[in-house]
């Protein structure tokens, strides 16, 4: 699907809806007048049969108990298979209301109160918060910057992993923000060591849909013929795929069975929500036909990233923009033209952009900022004009 068709059948006005990145701008950045471009959402309705199973199932008039929606676990598993050679059963299959709530549930399965969890910054800030949340040892290893690009440290994650005696590993595979897909090789050593060293590993891959750039998306389900999955946990949802955030379903692969009972007996104990009905409804309709859908709004990521990339480069060449190989989301380090400590004054009040600001990513962060790329075209050619006009300043 072309991207001019894409956005004129599915292109829509978020205002006055109660959405979280257009009617929150006030609570969150004191103004209403900015162009919004950072929650990881997007501007587009779902595809045509997301909207017409919501509407069959909503006709019936009962939203009571549920279980699993029938034939979910296969369209999601043929969706994993078919895509991405990724093998998932079943038994493996367990759900949440989020990705976010599912990390914050395993850190409790799978450690205890002030043992040590690693990230690898910068990284989406709700890693930090439900490690430190939940009263567990926080342990950072940075990424290296290496030509428009991050790379891990493995010598770093080693060495902390030894020393602050990590239990648990949490990785974003695509990453957010920094947009890499981490190649069978990185993962490979990244999982080794976790082996090597007793630590457990979650494999959070929600942006796997979302491959923009060249390199192939591998789970971490499937490194080694799957040598490793004894010793992790993969979480992913339709949600970025395909804008389904607000009907509160996502999945838990766990292919070993000791860590599935763990699971189980701590939800139990809960009495925890497994998933939505809704959500299930949505992302099997999406699973099923909107892979037409998908085409299109990666066709507009990789066009909007171009555009952005292009005419910011252009304007600046101390403009560091690394590159996109997943995610739609542009990481961007301004430090060059724009003094840190003026960042968020100068995006806010003389841009006129509300943006993820860098630092929230983690220390590695100061300086940058985050641009969702998942808007119409105007408004990141209306981003671009902004920026290019407070960097001549």
């Amino acid at each position: 699907m072309k991207v001019k068709d894409f956005v004129e059948r599915y292109a829509v006005d978020r205002h006055n809806t109660d959405c979280f990145k257009w009617d929150g701008l006030q609570n969150e950045f004191g103004s209403t007048d900015l162009l919004p471009l950072w929650v990881a959402d997007t501007e587009f309705k779902v595809p045509e049969a997301v909207t017409q199973a919501l509407q069959a199932r909503i006709a019936h008039g009962v939203y009571g108990y549920s279980q699993v929606v029938s034939g979910y676990q296969q369209a999601y598993i043929n969706w994993q298979q078919q895509r991405y050679q990724t093998e998932v059963h079943p038994e493996w299959m367990r759900f949440g209301t989020g990705v976010v709530q599912s990390l914050s549930t395993l850190i409790n399965v799978l450690t205890e109160p002030q043992e040590a969890v690693m990230v690898l910054q910068p990284v989406y800030y709700p890693f930090m918060q439900v490690i430190e949340n939940n009263q567990r040892k926080l342990v950072v290893s940075q990424l290296k910057r290496a030509d428009h690009h991050y790379e891990m440290d493995f010598t770093d994650i080693e060495q902390k992993i030894k020393q602050q005696h990590v239990k648990l590993l949490i990785n974003c595979s695509p990453h957010n923000p920094v947009g890499r897909v981490w190649s069978e090789a990185e993962l490979t050593k990244l999982l080794k060591i976790c082996r090597e060293n007793r630590v457990l590993f979650i494999s959070d891959e929600i942006h796997h849909d979302l491959i923009v750039g060249q390199r192939p998306f591998v789970s971490a389900l499937s490194i080694d013929n799957g040598l490793y999955r004894d010793n992790m946990v993969m979480v992913d949802s339709a949600s970025k795929t395909f804008n389904l955030a607000a009907l509160q379903n996502n999945h838990l692969i766990i292919p070993n069975p000791q860590i599935r009972t763990r699971y189980d007996n701590y939800i139990q104990r809960l009495k925890s929500p497994a998933g939505s009905l809704m959500g299930q409804v949505a992302a099997k309709a999406a699973y099923e036909n909107g892979a037409e859908w998908l085409s299109g709004m990666l066709a507009l990521i990789r066009q909007n990233f171009t555009y952005l990339k292009t005419h910011l480069a252009a304007e600046n060449p101390a403009i560091e923009i690394f590159e996109l190989e997943g995610t739609y989301l542009a990481w961007i380090d301004l430090s060059q033209v724009i003094p840190p400590t003026d960042l968020e004054r100068v995006m806010k009040n003389d841009a006129k952009l509300a943006v993820d600001f860098g630092k929230w990513f983690g220390q590695g962060g100061a300086g940058f900022v985050r641009i969702n790329l998942a808007t119409t075209p105007a408004n990141i050619e209306l981003a671009v004009k902004r920026l290019k006009s407070v960097i001549k300043k």
